[in-house]
């Protein structure tokens, strides 16, 4: 499968959800809450904003400014649509970009906003990466991958390392926190019922459909196939892991 042909089958399946991972409107706002001094000056960067459900959500609840990107156009037109629809465009600024190679100015930014999509430059990477946008005293709001027992099941633990393999456990996520700069203002655990209500259940008869259309194409297949796995993946397993929600300040 070439990558052009693979972003087109990717996108095709995830184009049209409410979200683009697991959250919620109740778990985005409960990490606001921990945010101090929010006002119509604070800015705001969301990094993987996606079609921008979380933003707006944001954006609704705060006078803040914020610059939303992410790498995919057509997300980002969507964002952009929404943010008119709602009287929202004059605070959100929805670029196209890439959150691994970002072009902004050192301190511009009092939080930076990262909810389910740190993954894609690594936990540490983007902590150490990003801690130079943010202003003295700045917040960074990041969700991570997160074992949630101690005894998950050979199956399980097989398909993370093959999935995520730098998932790990929330104690240890608090360490790396501390090592890269950072104090924990809060965590929590997003409930189980954002994997489902929120994602897997409107993802699900979207598979279904795509296998359809693309019955007998071997890379589409796959890709289907894939996408199930993880379903039923947290299906069976969801109470071994999940996504820890951490607010932190950059320590002066």
């Amino acid at each position: 499968m070439t990558e052009d042909r693979m972003t087109m089958l990717f996108f095709e399946i995830f184009t049209g959800l409410p979200r683009q991972g697991p959250g919620d409107r109740g778990s985005t706002l409960r990490a606001w809450s921990m945010v101090p001094g929010v006002g119509p000056h604070t800015r705001v960067l969301d990094l993987g904003c996606g079609t921008g459900s979380h933003t707006r959500v944001l954006a609704q609840q705060s006078a803040a400014q914020f610059i939303a990107i992410d790498n995919h156009p057509a997300y980002v037109d969507e964002l952009t649509r929404v943010a008119t629809a709602h009287g929202l465009a004059d605070r959100i600024d929805a670029r196209v970009g890439d959150m691994r190679a970002l072009d902004l100015p050192d301190s511009s930014f009092d939080v930076i906003w990262c909810e389910g999509a740190i993954y894609v430059v690594g936990f540490e990477t983007g902590l150490r990466a990003w801690r130079r946008l943010l202003a003295p005293g700045g917040h960074m709001m990041v969700s991570e991958a997160c074992w949630t027992r101690s005894d998950p099941p050979r199956e399980c633990v097989e398909f993370w390392a093959r999935e995520y393999p730098a998932i790990r456990d929330v104690p240890t996520l608090r360490r790396a926190i501390d090592d890269c700069g950072y104090e924990t203002v809060g965590h929590f655990t997003l409930p189980s019922s954002s994997w489902w209500d929120d994602y897997y259940r409107p993802l699900q008869p979207k598979v279904t459909e795509f296998r359809d259309r693309h019955g007998g194409e071997a890379d589409a297949e796959e890709l289907a196939d894939s996408v199930q796995r993880e379903i039923d993946m947290w299906r069976r397993y969801g109470e071994y892991y999940g996504y820890e929600y951490f607010v932190l300040r950059a320590r002066t």
